[in-house]
């Protein structure tokens, strides 16, 4: 298929804006996907929907947001629905013909649909916000069950965004985030570090079949230590923007001017000084130029008191944390995430007051997507183990045979790195190891009592209850002598993707004796 590309799709679906990034199978940097009427610039779709429900007519991105100004928009124009689904908190508005969930679906499907055929989806990744986290999940899964690809993925926003800029495993975190309709500040701890298990993306979807509910995936999203945000993002600014110079603006194309000289106004490279023109319609549809600098768009910010409003939602967030034993001076790093987070000004003022911690500032907005793609190059969506894997061995002193655990339940497969195990004979001259696996099939067991009406956990009632696999055992006859009490042969078991336990036998003496496959897990 000459000319087509294989690969991961990432969808970042943002309350402003949603990102779409492709990553080639053989290609290590991604490729953010245009889309025409969709994309506003390669990869951006604004997260907004037109639905005439009559008509059936929808729109989405780029097209559903020039429609944001024409009649009936209060009913078929949607916008801001990412934070309300799975999160019953906060109040929809009660006039729009959808609700949030199905915008988001109409949204999502229409997107879906839409992707050029140049690009063959082998796996979709896709995003999560981690306060909402388990109800934004169920909606992904019920979504997800139409979309025919093999593999999906699920994985969250913190998490996608540290590692979109290498962030260690482990790491605390402190996220600012200025979108166009709110600013969001958090904490959180990601997965890993210290020995544990680093981050996973969380499998939806495995070789076509719905594994949500069947992996025995252990949700490991990042914890959230503090969070805080309000509902003041780069409309606001544009509105800001447009009051300065026409207090009585009646054109929202006006606003539309006001977030282009904004975008200008936030590049590092334009001079404090400099005037640069835009213009706006006044009384009567007559075009005015007006003239604005950095120091005129900074001194807006300051006068509507923005500066003040992030000194408050900072000190909120810092004293949240305290309460859960994180200070400043625990951070890792500061990430900047939005198009607002790029102003100059805010980062000064970031900058001002952490001024120990790292500030990194990748591409705003794409920045969660790739982070997503980071998270499952290749085909490195991993399972979890639902039950442990042993070898039976045989304990000399004690004259018994015994199981010693191989890989336990809960472990991530396929593995990366093997398992070494080096075994010595159990007599004198022994030509030939016999290698027998065995596998869980009986948890250790507690009792709970009661002394006094108090629960009380009693001793372990029950060992664990080894099943030896079906199979005829593995043979390997060594080409030297063995002796008791002398290592005689290594073992380095694998799980493959196709879940076969594997093991490479070497005598002790680096002498390879062959591959073996010992059995399926499943």
């Amino acid at each position: 298929m000459e000319g087509y590309l294989f690969g991961t799709l990432a969808i970042d679906l943002g309350n402003t804006n949603t990102v779409v990034a492709f990553q080639d199978q053989k290609n290590i940097n991604p490729v953010l996907v245009e889309i025409p009427n969709i994309t506003s610039s390669p990869g951006v779709i604004p997260t907004a929907v037109w639905f005439d429900k009559h008509s059936e007519i929808l729109k989405i991105g780029i097209s559903a947001l020039k429609m944001r100004d024409s009649s009936n928009s209060d009913l078929f124009f949607h916008a801001n629905f990412k934070r309300l689904i799975g999160n019953p908190i906060e109040k929809i508005n009660p006039k729009n013909i959808l609700n949030p969930t199905q915008c988001g679906e109409k949204f999502f499907k229409f997107l879906w649909e839409n992707i050029p055929q140049e690009y063959v989806i082998n796996r979709l990744v896709l995003t999560a916000p981690i306060d909402t986290y388990k109800g934004y999940r169920e909606w992904l899964i019920s979504l997800c069950s139409e979309v025919s690809v093999d593999e999906i993925a699920l994985v969250d926003e913190p998490t996608a965004a540290s590692l979109g800029i290498n962030v260690p495993f482990g790491s605390k975190i402190m996220t600012l985030d200025i979108g166009g309709s709110t600013i969001d500040m958090n904490i959180v701890k990601i997965e890993g570090g210290e020995g544990k298990s680093g981050p996973i993306a969380e499998l939806l979807k495995f070789n076509g079949n719905d594994v949500s509910s069947i992996s025995k995936q252990k949700l490991r999203c990042a914890e959230i230590i503090s969070k805080t945000g309000s509902k003041i993002g780069g409309k606001d600014i544009d509105q800001w923007i447009v009051d300065y110079f026409i207090p009585e603006n009646k054109y929202p194309i006006n606003l539309v001017k006001a977030e282009e000289i904004k975008c200008k106004l936030s590049s590092p490279k334009i001079n404090y000084e400099d005037e640069y023109p835009t213009k706006f319609l006044i009384e009567g549809y007559k075009e005015k130029e007006f003239y604005l600098s950095k120091e005129i768009f900074e001194k807006i910010i300051i006068e509507n008191n923005l500066l003040k409003h992030l000194n408050s939602l900072l000190k909120e967030l810092l004293n949240e944390a305290r309460g859960n034993f994180c200070t400043v001076d625990d951070l890792n790093v500061i990430i900047l995430v939005g198009g607002g987070s790029q102003i100059p000004l805010i980062k000064e003022w970031l900058t001002k007051k952490i001024s120990k911690i790292q500030i990194k500032s990748p591409p705003p907005i794409e920045s969660i997507a790739l982070g997503a793609l980071a998270m499952t190059p290749g085909v490195k969506i991993k399972d979890i183990l639902n039950k442990g894997l042993s070898i039976r061995l045989f304990n000399k002193r004690e004259q018994k045979h015994f199981w010693h655990p191989i890989f336990f339940k809960g472990q991530t497969w396929p593995t990366e790195n093997p398992l070494k195990l080096i075994l010595q004979a159990s007599k004198n001259e022994q030509e030939i190891f016999e290698i027998i696996i065995g596998e869980t099939k009986k948890e250790r067991e507690y009792d709970v009592t009661f002394e006094n009406g108090l629960p009380k956990l009693s001793e372990v009632q029950g060992e664990e209850e080894i099943l030896k696999w079906d199979k005829e055992p593995l043979k390997i006859v060594l080409k030297n002598k063995s002796y008791i009490g002398e290592d005689n042969l290594k073992l380095f078991f694998n799980i493959n993707k196709q879940a076969d336990l594997l093991v490479n036998c070497f005598d002790i003496k680096d002498e390879f004796l062959g591959e073996y496959n010992l059995g399926n897990i499943f």
